[in-house]
């Protein structure tokens, strides 16, 4: 099943290993093993392969100004102000992105309708609110949410700056039916521990601003562009 070859970088391996196993041809969910071949390719991705140099911060960025690269010419993620999204691939079947968090940035409680979500912690810290509450740091093993299983509503909460490389198939779609629902929590008092989840709209203080991808270059099947 390996796609590996020669020279080619991680995140097209990624890629490729996406394509095939998320591909419209294929018919219901990938199975089991092929969600391990795209953990194991995950768990080998650096901040590097997605073009992130996650060591150094630039101190003379303010608010408004543009994320600076690196003498190397990767993103210096470590200096975002607020939650950043670098959108790398996008197609019908799946997206592949990261989200950079400053520090103490909080995901609102949300949700990934009829998606399977593998997420890898690539720098920093990051509390996870899903079925269980835990806290992944890097270098951590992936992590995947499936459709049907119980976890698929989460929030995020960075500990220390970090970064999340995340895989979605498929990715959202306000026409395909397929749109981000977000959620408060009300707990129970009866029930210590537990809560019931209220539909909202996303916090009017949530924003999430775009940055450039500068890892290697990705060659694409022709018919995932839209």
């Amino acid at each position: 099943m390996a796609l590996q070859s020669m020279g080619m970088s991680k995140i097209q391996e990624l890629y490729d290993a996406c394509d095939w196993n998320f591909s419209s041809g294929k018919e219901g969910l990938p199975t089991l093993k092929q969600i391990r071949w795209l953990q194991g390719l995950l768990d080998a991705m650096e901040p590097a392969d997605v073009g992130i140099d996650a060591t150094r911060t630039d101190e003379r960025l303010m608010e408004d100004e543009p994320i600076p690269k690196s003498q190397y010419g990767l993103f210096l993620a470590q200096s975002v102000t607020q939650v950043t999204y670098i959108h790398i691939h996008e197609c019908d079947d799946f997206s592949i992105g990261v989200f950079c968090f400053p520090a103490g940035a909080t995901f609102p409680l949300h949700d990934h309708p009829n998606m399977v979500v593998l997420s890898k912690v690539l720098y920093g810290g990051l509390a996870r609110i899903a079925a269980d509450d835990r806290v992944m740091e890097a270098p951590c093993k992936a992590s995947v949410l499936f459709p049907r299983s119980g976890g698929n509503i989460h929030s995020f909460t960075a500990i220390t700056p970090c970064a999340v490389l995340d895989i979605l198939a498929p990715p959202y779609s306000d026409e395909r039916e397929r749109p981000s629902t977000y959620f408060n929590e009300i707990p129970i008092p009866s029930l210590p521990g537990c809560a019931i989840l209220e539909e909202t709209d996303l916090p009017e203080d949530f924003t999430v601003v775009g940055a450039p991808y500068v890892g290697p270059e990705l060659t694409v099947e022709m018919e995932d562009y839209y």
